[in-house]
């Protein structure tokens, strides 16, 4: 892994300011997966960000609309942008020499980052917009153990709420209807029993989803409603976040910075993080 990154640092520019940048030649996904790795300055044993970007978008899209490097600078955390492609919806996909990208996030992604950088499970949190916002959600509650916390931006938490995917989702997971059982065990809000499953009941107290969503974002503020009642039934911490906006690239800018801003309380970190708080 060490050798491959030095090579790739020769041979690629560093786009979009990111310190490092990771290619995995993935068996997994049948295909590259190229990770952007934003590292505060002055580098210690850091709070770290999985950031996962929506529908349509790959690893650049964050680092594309805001500057990730200031970001991981002002707050002292580590933002780690993978690929999730056009359309994964970070899944693993049915069907043989198709994209398992959850495979690829706990077999691949995960272990090498943590050799690279080291990772405190602690300190460790996962988020997303969109389509971001399912794989941040499901990911965390595959191995909540693994992470201190979650959070979604406009996330398609009940996949029957995916709009124009609604076709397209059953068919990746081998299935012909969204109602499918199938397709219903991976929504996030079906799932959500699974923290107090895997760390029991004590150390998932200790657990925070932050659920954000525009209130005119009509299709998904629905689901971000259910995640946190279903939170609040499970006896599980979470932040809910209503706001006057839309499914647009200004309202998921503006609340990434509030989503760390809440992460670094939680680790008590620095107080104001987040602009103009």
């Amino acid at each position: 892994m060490k050798r491959l990154l030095t090579t790739l640092l020769v041979l690629l520019p560093l786009v979009c300011g990111a310190k490092d940048i990771i290619v995995f030649d993935s068996e997994n996904l049948h295909t590259t997966d190229t990770v952007l790795v934003f590292s505060p300055s002055a580098e210690k044993s850091l709070p770290t960000l999985f950031l996962l970007h929506g529908y349509s978008g790959n690893y650049s899209d964050w680092s594309k609309n805001m500057d990730l490097q200031e970001v991981a600078d002002r707050t002292g955390w580590r933002i780690i942008t993978p690929d999730g492609f056009y359309s994964s919806w970070y899944f693993d996909q049915a069907g043989e020499g198709t994209m398992q990208w959850r495979k690829f996030f706990w077999k691949e992604l995960y272990p090498a980052i943590a050799d690279s950088y080291g990772l405190d499970p602690d300190k460790t949190f996962i988020d997303g917009l969109s389509m971001g916002g399912h794989g941040a959600m499901n990911i965390f509650l595959d191995r909540p153990d693994l992470f201190r916390g979650a959070g979604s931006m406009s996330g398609v938490l009940d996949l029957r709420s995916s709009g124009g995917a609604l076709d397209m989702i059953p068919g990746l997971l081998g299935v012909k209807d969204i109602n499918d059982p199938v397709c219903t065990a991976q929504s996030a809000v079906n799932r959500v029993g699974r923290i107090k499953e895997v760390c029991g009941k004590d150390k998932a107290g200790k657990k925070l989803l932050v659920i954000s969503c525009g209130v005119l974002d009509t299709r998904f503020v629905p689901t971000a409603y259910a995640m946190a009642e279903k939170c609040d039934e499970e006896g599980i911490r979470n932040v809910l976040i209503i706001s006057p906006a839309r499914h647009r690239w200004p309202y998921w800018i503006w609340i990434l910075n509030y989503h760390i801003s809440l992460f670094s309380d939680e680790l008590d970190l620095s107080p104001g993080l987040y602009p103009g708080k």
